[in-house]
């Protein structure tokens, strides 16, 4: 069994060196099987740079148990700096095998974030997919942070993993925060991917994601996301200069 992990630094952040397949099956699925809580962080440009520019931010991203590689642009800075990462790891798909997983386990779930009818619809969605799967609980993402009321129902739900779609760096900060108040639990922030469950918003076909154009889809549907598309520029940019 492949207890350890190894891990390639991009500019000062660690990502896990893995498949998904041997992350799930050796670390995440045994974690879940015996209760023990962990921190995943599914990291793409965008959040490398907050943390370069958030000490506190990135000592949260520092903190994760595993930091996974969601993100062609992290692929491409691992290879140019010669430490290539064994695939990219997609964070909505890695949070469908969760919940695959959780079904067969009996494990219950907790969806907390994105807008009211987004969560709702997308709750009704993962139960249509996964009927056995166990809700421990829904909230939508109109909240703060330090909101002790909502963080104690989540706790009080006792959820095996705690779905967190506030995006970035709430997501994570909220996580951070606020899990020692459970006794268990994976924890992931998961961005838009509730908006990809509700049938919101569509993902780039699977040619575009093999070629590595995800980001290049998104940004010919949602052309207001050009600001993100210059973080990941400014983000290769910083790589190179690095090296």
């Amino acid at each position: 069994m492949k207890n350890s992990i190894e891990t390639v630094k991009i500019m000062d952040i660690s990502f896990i060196n893995t498949t998904k397949k041997d992350l799930l099956h050796y670390h995440l699925f045994p974690k879940l099987n015996t209760g023990q809580q962990c921190f995943v962080v599914t990291a793409n440009p965008e959040i490398v740079m907050k943390a370069r520019e958030d000490d506190t931010y990135k000592q949260i991203i520092q903190s994760a148990d595993y930091v996974i590689p969601d993100g062609s642009g992290i692929i491409m800075a691992a290879n140019y700096i010669k430490q290539p990462l064994q695939e990219k790891i997609p964070g909505y798909d890695l949070m469908i095998d969760l919940l695959k997983f959780a079904e067969i386990q009996g494990l219950s779930c907790y969806f907390l974030g994105a807008k009211e009818y987004i969560n709702e619809k997308a709750v009704l969605q993962a139960e249509k997919q996964f009927p056995n799967l166990k809700i421990a609980g829904y909230h939508h993402g109109f909240f703060e942070i330090d909101d002790s009321v909502i963080a104690d129902e989540v706790a009080n739900s006792n959820p095996d993993i705690v779905l967190v779609a506030l995006g970035f760096p709430k997501q994570e900060q909220w996580i951070a925060k606020h899990k020692d108040k459970f006794s268990k639990g994976l924890f992931m922030g998961v961005g838009g991917s509730f908006d990809v469950l509700a049938g919101e918003v569509k993902r780039a076909p699977k040619q575009w994601i093999n070629l590595n154009l995800e980001w290049l889809y998104r940004l010919l549907k949602q052309p207001f996301r050009y600001k993100r598309i210059i973080k990941v520029f400014e983000f290769m940019f910083r790589v190179i200069l690095k090296k």
